[in-house]
């Protein structure tokens, strides 16, 4: 999966640097940028399908449409100014941002882990009904730019720490384009997943040779949207831990990041041949993703046991 974006991503760069024509280097540096972006990308597209789940199929690309324009509207009015300014007038402020937007993103694995463990609330007939209607469309769509807003804001934080020594009008032209690039991206991406299975479907109830392949679709499909959940949320807690060991390390508590490192070294020296670097990738990730669990564990208590005290 992460492999896949990141050839996607590839390709985004060299669309973005013919759309520069004459400014070929805002092109490579959004390429750039955006590539450092991947994990969150990977979260983005891996999050978003569950928001169109029991919605019927004509109404799933209308929903990923207004999902898109908001989560464009979320990078470029609301996230790429503040940006601009605190890369410009407060430098040091990012990284603390980063790592607040990172501990989001773990107490948000840490909580799908949590509800995997406990159970969902059941569902009642009323909630049933409203599955279909205006309002509840209208819940999905503003809950879905919520949690956008935050992704959003470490791909533009990721991506500004990346280009931070250009220019300031540079600066602003590149982030513009990691915005329009990775939004078509990330719901290009969760518009081609959500109707897999009615095409699937269509072409399983129609004639020829591809009425296998419709049925493969269609029994694929529940596992697929599965797995994507499953990686949605490694994603968000090997990304979280990732930003908060670098954030660490940048004030100068860089001992867990080093620790981690030289295992994972370690472990890449012990491994022959081409899987050295595998090896040494899975360790660091592996390790990143259970300070995500540490932290998010945390902040699940505090949320959930700590006010029940009270009562």
């Amino acid at each position: 999966m992460s492999g896949g974006l990141v050839a996607l991503l590839d390709d985004v760069a060299a669309i973005a640097r013919l759309a520069a024509a004459s400014i070929d280097d805002i092109g490579a540096a959004a390429g750039k940028a955006g590539a450092k972006a991947v994990g969150v990308v990977v979260d983005d597209t891996a999050v978003t399908p569950r928001y169109v789940t029991g919605f019927s199929p004509e109404r799933e690309l209308p929903i990923i449409w207004r999902i898109a324009r908001g989560s464009l509207r979320n990078k470029v009015v609301f996230i790429l100014p503040v940006a601009l300014l605190l890369s410009q007038f407060l430098p040091w402020a990012i990284t603390p941002i980063l790592m607040v937007g990172a501990a989001y993103l773990c107490f948000e694995g840490a909580e799908k882990l949590y509800e995997a463990v406990v159970g969902h609330p059941e569902t009642t007939h009323e909630d049933a009904a409203r599955q279909s209607s205006q309002a509840h469309e209208e819940q999905m769509v503003s809950g879905a730019i919520r949690t956008d807003f935050i992704l959003s804001a470490e791909i533009m934080a990721i991506s500004l720490a990346e280009v931070a020594d250009q220019p300031f009008a540079l600066r602003a032209v590149i982030l513009v384009v990691v915005a329009l690039l990775i939004t078509a991206l990330v719901y290009g991406v969760v518009g081609l997943i959500v109707k897999m299975d009615d095409l699937g479907l269509r072409l399983a109830n129609g004639d020829g040779p591809a009425r296998p392949l419709g049925r493969g679709l269609v029994r694929a499909m529940p596992a697929v949207l599965s797995v994507l959940s499953v990686v949605g949320t490694a994603a968000m807690l090997w990304v979280g831990g990732h930003i908060i060991l670098v954030g660490l390390e940048e004030f100068g508590f860089g001992g867990l990041a080093h620790a981690l490192h030289e295992d994972a070294l370690a472990v890449g020296h012990a491994v022959p041949g081409a899987l050295s670097g595998f090896a040494e990738w899975l360790v660091e990730t592996l390790g990143s993703a259970l300070i995500g669990v540490l932290l998010g564990a945390v902040i699940v208590a505090v949320t959930h046991f700590l006010p029940k005290k009270g009562h």
